[in-house]
């Protein structure tokens, strides 16, 4: 069966709506999944408008739960009324808070199990915030709903849970992880301790090996301050902190490596030879990711659910000029889609284990017999 793919429709006044579009006019996405836009059609047609011709006459599947989604159509489960003012460009709370209202009832549905995945089109963290979001991005907000045990329902921007998810960059050139995600530089300091990067490294790991087929991932892991501290000269996190916890990760099994200086890392390709890269905040890792290619897909990794984006934001400068490219939209629904694949794939393969039971003999092991493991 074909997955179900839950696609929010983000800020209204942004680019969400037209890189949805022009992606879901593309035939490949209904043959390989069912999408279902959270948003409004009324909102979407306003938009459409402002697209080439052959996005004008769009037919949408208008549906009340993922039950009723059909094969082959653009279905859509109607998130906010029809009046809802559509401004172009500009932020207004009003769009804040229908990308809310997209968000929440696609979570539900996720929480439920009636949709698959989730692919969320761009927000604006400033005024989707409300007493039900509290929030700097869609990370944590995802990172508090399907991993609870994080903390409570008002986590404050500066209280942000840090080491049971995970934020990844992904294009076909490298794979980019943050240890802070949307953490004020001022602030960044002192969340680098062994105990987080010792997380992220575990969360990584696991998300290399279940969600994209690495056996035995090699891990870059990034220095805090410029060429990598100096031996303590620029800075002694290096020393004290980031070294330890590497050796941590090295006993505990995982392949990483550093700390790598950001500038020389990425200026020499050194990437390449990584299967991942463990940056210590935001812009040291998306900076040069972005550099690379603005086409990337960013994920969310250590969820039980998968979720992917583009890896843009709203884009006002250009929204409602058709000058957005899908191309991140899409590789976000197919990424998505082929992590559940991968997820499925190593559930199959690890349900049957067989398990080698042994005995010594004159200090040589020989197979005895295997036994299923129910």
């Amino acid at each position: 069966m074909k997955p179900i793919i839950a696609i929010t429709a983000g800020d209204i006044n942004g680019v969400g709506y037209e890189i949805i579009l022009k992606s879901l006019i593309n035939p490949h996405i209904c043959e390989i999944c069912r999408p279902i836009v959270y948003g409004n059609a009324k909102v979407a047609r306003l938009h459409a408008k402002t697209l080439g011709e052959e996005l004008h006459n769009i037919q949408w599947n208008i549906i009340d739960s993922p039950k009723q989604a059909k094969d082959g159509r653009l279905n859509m489960i109607t998130c906010y009324s029809d009046d809802t003012p559509l401004q172009l460009g500009i932020a207004t709370p009003e769009a804040g808070q229908a990308a809310l209202k997209s968000l929440q009832r696609a979570t539900a549905d996720l929480q439920q199990g009636l949709v698959d995945a989730l692919v969320t089109a761009p927000i604006n963290k400033d005024n989707i915030q409300c007493d039900q979001f509290r929030y700097s991005g869609h990370t944590e907000y995802l990172t508090h709903l399907f991993l609870p045990s994080t903390g409570a329902a008002d986590l404050q921007r500066s209280d942000l849970p840090s080491t049971d998810s995970l934020m990844m960059m992904l294009s076909d050139r490298m794979r980019v992880a943050l240890l802070c995600n949307h953490t004020p530089i001022a602030q960044v300091s002192e969340k680098v301790t062994v105990e987080n990067i010792m997380a992220k490294l575990q969360v990584l790991n696991k998300t290399l090996q279940t969600d994209f087929s690495c056996r035995k991932p090699r891990i870059a892991v990034l220095a805090l301050n410029p060429h990598a501290g100096d031996n303590g000269l620029i800075g002694k996190e290096e020393q004290e902190v980031i070294r330890p916890a590497l050796a941590q990760a090295q006993e505990a099994g995982i392949w990483a490596f550093g700390p790598y200086s950001a500038d020389g890392f990425f200026g020499a390709g050194e990437y390449n030879h990584f299967d991942a890269v463990l940056a210590m905040y935001h812009d040291q890792g998306l900076a040069p990711f972005k550099a690379l290619d603005m086409s990337g897909v960013n994920f969310t990794a250590g969820l039980r659910v998968v979720r992917t984006s583009p890896d843009h934001g709203t884009a006002y400068a250009i929204a409602g000029k058709n000058e957005a490219s899908e191309t991140s939209m899409l590789h976000a629904i197919y990424t998505a889609i082929d992590v559940l694949k991968t997820r499925k794939q190593n559930t199959e393969l690890t349900a049957n284990q067989l398990v080698v039971e042994v005995k010594e003999v004159k200090r040589e092991y020989h197979v005895e017999k295997f036994v299923p493991v129910d």
